[in-house]
């Protein structure tokens, strides 16, 4: 893990297991970092470091935070439901916010699994619909207790390319 991400593996777990459930996250606290990223911390006592440079210089909807001093005005949404940019008009959701950290901070298939999890909105009922396995397979996939087989990690992606589709 790089030093730009400054995330114990002890503070990773206990997010990780916190997402195995979906529930809404709910944010106590951001504060803008350097290099366009925020220190956030959620209701359920996990944080961290999430890097919102790619979406901001890839994303002409959140073009004016290129600026450091307008990012450098991130605040705590009035109920915890987003970091927003009042001058701006911008809100990123504590959900996005919470999937963004986790997707750059994990680093085994399980946190993968459960980012993908979380990213596409799907409850472990879900995820075990779309996937044809069974809700305690899933679960084990998300801890790690059971490996992920290649043709599940496959079927993720192709899960997520049908969505877009659609979409």
């Amino acid at each position: 893990m790089t030093a730009k991400y400054r995330f114990s593996n002890f503070k990773m777990a206990r997010t990780m297991a916190h997402a195995t459930r979906v529930t809404r996250p709910r944010l106590t606290a951001v504060t803008p970092v350097a290099e366009f990223s925020l220190s956030v911390s959620f209701a359920d006592g996990s944080g961290g470091t999430v890097s919102l440079k790619e979406s901001i210089f890839n994303s002409p909807g959140l073009a004016p935070l290129r600026d450091p001093a307008a990012f450098s005005g991130a605040v705590l949404g009035e109920y915890g439901w987003e970091a927003e940019w009042l001058e701006f008009d911008i809100q990123i959701g504590a959900d996005t916010l919470l999937a963004d950290m986790l997707e750059q901070n994990s680093q085994t298939p399980a946190d993968r699994f459960t980012v993908w999890r979380i990213r596409n909105g799907l409850s472990l009922a879900a995820a075990s619909h779309e996937l044809g396995v069974t809700v305690r397979t899933v679960s084990a996939y998300g801890s790690g207790a059971r490996p992920i087989p290649r043709t599940v990690e496959l079927a993720c992606i192709g899960w997520e390319e049908e969505q877009r589709r659609k979409g």
